[in-house]
């Protein structure tokens, strides 16, 4: 797939976000792009453990940190404690990390 960098200038560049992206990274396009509604829209439905994380960190960021705890609970990971920059980059990287998994030819 791609780097976090690639990722990164992928959506300074391009307009559109990819449909073929999963859920939890098309929620991170928008918030990158500064639409935090449209992240949150993506993500709030979602019943997989990638978007509940997704959907912690907007809410973090939100400022809602009862409604975070909540979300980092379902998604199985830590609350995160440092930046938010940092956060979304841990995110981002990890879930770039899962799509790359998944299309690598299986030998």
């Amino acid at each position: 797939m791609m780097t976090l960098e690639e990722f990164k200038q992928l959506i300074v560049k391009q307009q559109k976000c990819p449909d073929s992206l999963p859920k939890a990274l098309q929620a991170l396009w928008f918030d990158y792009k500064g639409n935090w509604d449209r992240a949150h829209e993506i993500v709030q439905n979602a019943n997989d453990l990638d978007s509940a994380w997704v959907h912690a960190y907007l809410h973090r960021k939100e400022g809602d940190l009862s409604n975070a705890r909540y979300w980092y609970r379902r998604s199985s990971k830590p609350e995160f404690h440092a930046g938010l920059d940092q956060e979304w980059e841990e995110i981002a990287s990890d879930l770039l990390m899962k799509v790359k998994q998944l299309w690598m030819p299986m030998n």
